[in-house]
């Protein structure tokens, strides 16, 4: 089909996951619209195509976002031309672009109200009134170019792939292979620390770590701590500024105000309040060992016994864990941050793990290997 014109510029930011999908459709979306753009990648807003599109005064750009404080944009729409910024992934890889691309974040958010159902039948959305790229990219620009009929065509391509996929599905041998009788459920271990959760300390930290490349790099150094217990007794955050300059991309990462940093006390000062928040017998919790070398090469302590959640977590579910966000997704948690930026983000999200796995001590016991993958036991 003939490509369609639109006085709306149109920009769709694709997570790197989404690109080889072969039932996606932003891909199709771009192709069905004049001068539409897509830009694959995490941290994007820095490359020309999407300058171009924030720093267009003529057509202010918005994003389409469904969130709680977003404006209706059928009911209340931009006036004039605007730029329209779509993000393309899943909820928990959509939402991590806007965490990388601030200014992309930044931008007045619209959202669509309830319309038709989705098409899209060969993939289950998750909640009533969700869309497709290509289907919620239809509605918008035919909303904001005042014809709905517009922008109709560019479903034709997505119904014709529907059809087909559906088509071949019902092909004998077509499809997914479908086993007989119920999936044999795999093992949920849960390392028996996590059983007595009073003893159980989960840390999450920041550092101020230099970009590689050619010579030197200076050593990562802690400059942001937070830990909770969790049995919800206790909480603990602290700062501390580098010994040496702070690195252009730390305060970014960390999602904290530079002069946060570099006006906390030294790495000691934080160290030694750690020190008096831990106690005799406590299990230290972490995704993964990064955070506890940092704290340990400034010359942190650690209680010797420890849990790496993320092995816990990637035992309990079967699978490779992926990130937290997408663990959360797939058990149905809604974390809460529990400190400030990045770093109390990450902390309420393993809280959230851990607490859910403490939850499910009583699951059946794992092979040894598994569990002792998960309780890879350290000392500095």
């Amino acid at each position: 089909m003939p490509k369609l014109e639109a006085s709306t510029r149109l920009l769709i930011v694709q997570h790197p996951r989404e690109e080889d999908v072969a039932i996606g459709t932003a891909r199709m979306a771009s192709l069905c619209v004049q001068g539409s753009t897509l830009v694959v990648g995490l941290e994007v807003e820095n490359q020309a195509a999407v300058r171009a599109v924030l720093e267009d005064p003529t057509r202010p750009a918005i994003l389409l976002w469904p969130s709680a404080g977003a404006t209706d944009l059928e009911t209340h729409p931009p006036e004039g031309p605007v730029s329209l910024v779509v993000i393309d992934g899943t909820w928990s890889l959509a939402k991590k672009l806007l965490r990388l691309n601030p200014r992309l974040a930044a931008l007045p958010r619209y959202a669509l109200g309830v319309g038709k159902p989705s098409e899209y039948r060969i993939r289950k959305e998750p909640r009533d009134g969700c869309l497709s790229t290509i289907e919620a990219i239809a509605r918008t620009l035919g909303v904001l170019e005042g014809d709905g009929e517009k922008f109709a065509p560019m479903l034709a391509p997505f119904r014709a792939m529907v059809d087909t996929q559906i088509d071949f599905e019902a092909q004998p041998g077509g499809g997914r292979v479908r086993r007989l009788g119920p999936r044999p459920r795999k093992p949920r271990p849960v390392p028996a620390p996590l059983r007595d959760p009073s003893r159980v300390v989960v840390v999450a930290g920041e550092a101020n770590a230099w970009p590689y490349g050619p010579g030197p790099r200076p050593a990562d150094e802690i400059v942001h701590w937070v830990a909770a217990r969790l049995d919800g007794t206790g909480q603990f955050e602290a700062f501390a500024a580098p010994r040496g300059p702070l690195s252009p991309t730390t305060a970014h990462h960390a999602r904290l105000e530079a002069d946060r940093i570099a006006g906390a006390p030294d790495a000691e000062t934080l160290l030694a309040s750690w020190r008096a928040f831990l106690r005799e017998g406590d299990v230290v919790c972490a995704w993964g060992p990064y955070a506890l070398d940092v704290l340990v090469a400034a010359g942190g302590e650690l209680p010797p016994s420890r849990v790496d959640l993320r092995a816990a977590t990637s035992a309990f579910l079967g699978t490779r864990a992926g990130s937290m966000a997408s663990c959360c997704e797939k058990l149905g948690l809604t974390p809460r941050a529990m400190g400030e930026g990045r770093g109390g983000e990450r902390l309420g999200t393993m809280v959230a793990l851990a607490r859910h796995l403490a939850s499910r001590a009583a699951a059946p016991a794992a092979p040894q290997g598994a569990i002792a993958e998960a309780m890879r036991l350290r000392r500095p």
